[in-house]
């Protein structure tokens, strides 16, 4: 007798069923390996960028600067209290935002390079078949 495709999707198959199961199980974890490795991780590293952010300022405190750029350094409310804050100020804000930038920048160069090992592992395997 001839099967259909739900003959062999069903239980009382036998062998057929537990092939069919196992291809199912190896394309769901196929799956789920890129899920986690573009989703979750994903996340993980923003997450670690952005931590790497707040602890370097911590030390830069550019939030803060910015936000009393204006104000006297030290209560110096002189012209020259006023004006050697800007500068000071100005100085940490572009020294702190060119930090930043460079680890924002060897995350970023990090995540193309993590993001494109799987492909890069798939086309070797590929061409060497």
């Amino acid at each position: 007798a001839s099967q259909t495709v739900l003959d062999v999707l069903s239980y009382n198959v036998g062998m057929s069923f537990s092939l069919v199961y196992l291809l199912q199980r190896f394309l769901y974890r196929i799956g789920d390996f890129f899920h986690h490795w573009y989703v979750d991780a994903s996340r993980l590293w923003v997450h670690n960028l952005i931590s790497a952010l707040e602890y370097m300022d911590r030390t830069f405190a550019v939030r803060i600067t910015l936000k009393h750029f204006f104000m006297p350094l030290y209560g110096d409310y002189t012209i020259i209290g006023r004006f050697l804050g800007v500068i000071f100020r100005s100085g940490r804000v572009l020294i702190g935002s060119a930090v930043y930038l460079v680890v924002a920048s060897v995350f970023a160069a990090g995540y193309i390079i993590w993001a494109l090992v799987p492909p890069i592992i798939i086309l070797y395997v590929l061409a060497n078949i």
